[in-house]
């Protein structure tokens, strides 16, 4: 590669300039999302402050010293028996300027809802919720109250430290803290450590339909985990814009990004804030989420030793500080009475404000009515500049020019997509492994940054050739400068046009990124106006004169994108895998995709100017060149290690008949990642003797598990494709246990032949001992049942069969289940059963000891049977 002109070298130094200004600006977000700025407080630290040293003790105590947490584990009783005595020993040391009352309740209920698009009902019974009311001597039952929300039950096989353990640990801090503190809250704080989130928010909905306390509930702070660590970010709030104002004036590290609720639909879960502020509530709240450390997430590897340091401070500082302010809010007032007066309170909306923070320093809010006009303002910029030129052909030929610059930006920015996706594409065609960046983030950036900033820099070469509109004897301006011009304003009105699209059009809460963008590029622009008289229109130094005012708007951009990326790429190992061949390729795809908008956001704003520099064919080349060696070098990469572990789920089913027979027992395997289980069965030498798979093996030789087999553990089913069975021996289950579950006919119905048909069912859970849950799938002519207030949830279409009704059960398994279902015609109910039981028989956890440490086994058993009634 040879640099003909100097205008090559000169363009090689400004790309080895911003490649070490944004190598600056990534190590700077490095040390932020990694919380390297804050300093944790030891045991020794004083009492009167928060401690993660202290609250890390109680996470060791919940996710090692006990073991389980999950519903039907004696570890789920034993942690909540913990944590009522450490409220016990917090109350012994409360002075007598505060009241604090302590309660443990067990919900049981029912209820329909819509899960990751898939109708459920849910019925559970006699869970575990602990409460602390700490309040003044002189509060009143009905004062309004704030809520602070965590679960202490962890998801199946995981020892649950990050979710959430961190969570329950930190509230227990929280209220040392008040107490040991000596404030007296002006108002109640209500703490709510609830014993069953993991199974769809039941705990969260049996204290909104059953607590005496939930009428005073004025705000609500969930606190929530989807990772060990990093920043603890608010990802939703409402439902009006008044917590995120709360949260902005109070947090001590602001970590919020109203952004976030734009992205929160798309990741495949859901938590407690939507049974407070949605579905069984209009509280106004916070979502606040532990996000980075999502490797971990739900696995075996959500240990103590995997948290962030720094996390749980920078957490519990901005807690006890929001709650403080929540409570002395006179807003909080104006939720409480709406509930028994028509009370109107101005400072309510039901409308989303904007707020980001920046590095976490300082942050930024502003309501809707002023997003409204200052996002309103970058058109009405670009409309008017053409304007300003004066004569009436001159204007014309102007907004013509800027009319190019935009569709040629817009071009630019496509194809910074665009080109990564394709390098992808071509790349997974000559190789059977994807996902080689997944435990290597820096390797995606290294694969697809090169060839987003080539598909950025296309346009900027068609341009050369691309006549302009405006006469230069007419305006009296050079032509170079008349094309700068023509791509700055261009580029302006890019962004401006996303900015009124984002937030006004399609009501997005990002919009203030391209805003930003906006606000930075009019002084970058001025600065290099006036640079230019005094060094030219072509210098570097001028160049210099407009990339330095775009800095912050750039060191934000890689701060957001980043984190991102991040979060992103470490969720892209449960996001499911879709059937072969184009599920193959999908996880590069978005990654690639979001590579190049993250590219194209971060230097989108740079090249008006400098892309005069930086379009030569020798800088291409050589992008071109280190795009190629990367996608290359990445087959060396394997995508998964221990600490970005590969998921798979085990599964012992058992189809039985009555309460004693096995008909048949398979071990169903399912990933949730685009590398098949053939891949894993490759790298997996010891599971694939074990199972008897051979070299020849392949998707087309095995029996496929089909989605109804994965009834257990509905709707996350649909997360599956590609699953694989094979036989076992039916005799282990046997010495484990005498019964199985079944279910019978309670008594006979008493209805007329002529009107709905009612069957009394009993569920027997046999012998069983750590059930997670039960699953109904009922077909046929059903018009009512027992459950969810007598109302009937949407049909779901599971597997091949026909339109159905599904329900999960949970709770103890030391009684019987009893429940009717109504047919308004003779015809037969099917009703197909599924119990998940996490006792596993010992030849299963010989298996499951057999997969390589790089991978997360989450096992468990099955036991199906079918009945027509």
């Amino acid at each position: 590669m040879a640099f003909g002109s100097s205008e090559d070298v000169s363009g090689v130094k400004l790309l080895v300039l911003l490649a070490v200004m944004y190598g600056l600006l990534s190590a700077l977000t490095y040390s932020v999302i990694h919380m390297k700025f804050v300093n944790p407080l030891g045991n020794d630290a004083p009492f009167d402050r928060f401690s993660e040293a202290r609250t890390v003790e109680h996470v060791r105590m919940l996710s090692q010293e006990i073991d389980g947490r999950q519903e039907g584990r004696p570890g789920l009783k034993k942690a909540a028996q913990y944590i009522k005595r450490q409220l016990e020993v917090i109350k012994e040391r409360a002075t007598s300027n505060v009241r604090i009352e302590i309660e443990e309740t067990t919900v049981s209920g029912s209820f329909n809802m819509l899960f990751l698009g898939h109708n459920i009902a849910l019925g559970y019974r006699n869970h575990t919720n602990i409460l602390m009311r700490i309040s003044s001597v002189d509060s009143k039952e009905t004062d309004p109250s704030v809520l602070v929300n965590g679960h202490f039950d962890s998801p199946l096989g995981s020892p649950g430290a990050g979710d959430c353990g961190s969570c329950v640990a930190s509230m227990l801090e929280i209220a040392r803290l008040i107490v040991d503190s000596g404030w007296a809250p002006y108002r109640p704080v209500i703490f709510l450590f609830n014993g069953a989130e993991e199974l769809f928010m039941l705990g969260a909905h049996g204290f909104m339909k059953t607590h005496k306390w939930h009428d005073t509930i004025g705000a609500f702070i969930n606190v929530e985990a989807s990772g060990t660590g990093g920043p603890d970010l608010v990802c939703q709030s409402g439902p009006s814009s008044w917590p995120s104002n709360v949260y902005a004036e109070a947090a001590i590290y602001p970590m919020a990004n109203s952004a976030a609720q734009d992205v929160f639909p798309v990741i495949p879960g859901d938590t407690d804030y939507r049974i407070f502020s949605q579905d069984y509530g209009d509280i106004p709240g916070l979502d606040i989420i532990f996000l980075l450390g999502g490797y971990f997430y739900h696995t075996s590897y959500d240990t103590v030793e995997r948290l962030l340091p720094g996390s749980i401070q920078a957490r519990g500082e901005n807690l006890f500080s929001i709650i403080k302010t929540f409570t002395n809010s006179a807003n909080i007032q104006n939720t409480y009475k709406k509930k028994s007066s028509e009370v109107t309170a101005s400072t309510f909306n039901d409308e989303r404000a904007v707020f980001f923070d920046y590095f976490s320093w300082f942050m930024i809010f502003y309501p809707r009515w002023v997003a409204k006009i200052l996002h309103s303002i970058p058109v009405f910029f670009f409309l008017v500049m053409p304007f300003t030129h004066g004569r009436s052909h001159s204007w014309s030929a102007a907004l013509c020019d800027f009319i190019k610059g935009f569709m040629f930006h817009a071009v630019g920015i496509i194809l910074a997509v665009g080109v990564p996706v394709a390098f992808s594409i071509l790349r997974l065609l000559f190789s059977s492994q994807t996902m080689n960046w997944f435990a290597h983030p820096y390797l995606a950036f290294a694969m697809f940054v090169p060839c987003a900033l080539v598909g950025l820099l296309i346009p900027r070469i068609i341009w050369r050739h691309f006549p302009l509109s405006q006469d230069i004897s007419i305006v009296k301006t050079s032509k170079e400068a008349l094309s700068d011009e023509a791509r700055f304003w261009g580029a302006f009105g890019f962004y401006a046009v996303l900015t009124l699209q984002a937030y006004l059009v399609a009501g997005l809460s990002g919009g203030f990124v391209t805003f930003f963008v906006c606000a930075s590029l009019l002084p970058a622009w001025i600065s290099f106006c006036l640079s230019v008289k005094f060094f030219g229109q072509r210098s570097l130094r001028s160049t210099m004169f407009y990339i330095l005012p775009l800095v912050p708007c750039l060191a934000y951009s890689v701060y957001f994108g980043g984190f991102l990326a991040q979060f992103l790429i470490e969720r892209m190992g449960m996001m499911g895998s879709l059937p072969l061949p184009y599920g193959h390729y999908v996880p590069d795809v978005i990654v690639a995709a979001l590579i190049g908008t993250v590219t194209g956001w971060c230097t989108g704003p740079l090249m008006p100017i400098c892309g005069h520099w930086l379009a030569r064919s020798s800088i291409l080349q050589f992008l071109l060149h280190l795009s190629v060696f990367a996608l290359a070098l990445s087959s060396q990469f394997f995508p998964y290690t221990m600490s970005a572990p590969k998921r798979i789920v085990f599964q012992h089913t058992f189809h039985t008949a009555g309460s004693s027979q096995i008909l048949e027992s398979t071990y169903d395997f399912s990933v949730t990642d685009s590398n098949s289980l053939l891949f894993l069965f490759k790298h997996s030498p010891e599971v694939a003797k074990e199972l008897n798979i051979t070299s020849e093996f392949s998707f087309e030789s095995a029996s496929l598990s089909k989605h109804n087999d994965w009834m257990a553990i509905f709707p996350l089913s649909f997360l599956f494709s590609n699953s694989l069975k094979f036989p076992a021996k039916k005799d282990d289950i046997l010495k484990q246990y005498e019964f199985f579950p079944k279910l019978s006919v309670q008594n006979p119905s008493l209805n007329s032949k002529k009107g709905p048909r009612r069957v009394h069912l009993e569920l027997y859970l046999g012998s069983l001992e750590e059930v997670w849950v039960a699953v109904l799938n009922i077909t046929g002519p059903l018009s009512s049942w027992s459950f969810a207030d007598n109302l009937l949830p949407g049909t779901e279409t599971y597997g091949d069969g026909p339109q159905s009704y599904i329900c999960r059960l949970s709770g103890p398994s030391d009684g019987n289940w009893t429940f009717w279902l109504e047919a308004n015609n003779s015809e037969a109910l099917r009703v197909d059963l599924a119990i998940l039981d996490q006792k596993l028989v010992d030849p299963i956890k010989r298996l499951k000891n057999l997969f390589p440490d790089w991978v997360d086994v989450v096992a468990y058993s099955s036991f199906m049977s079918s009945y027509i009634f």
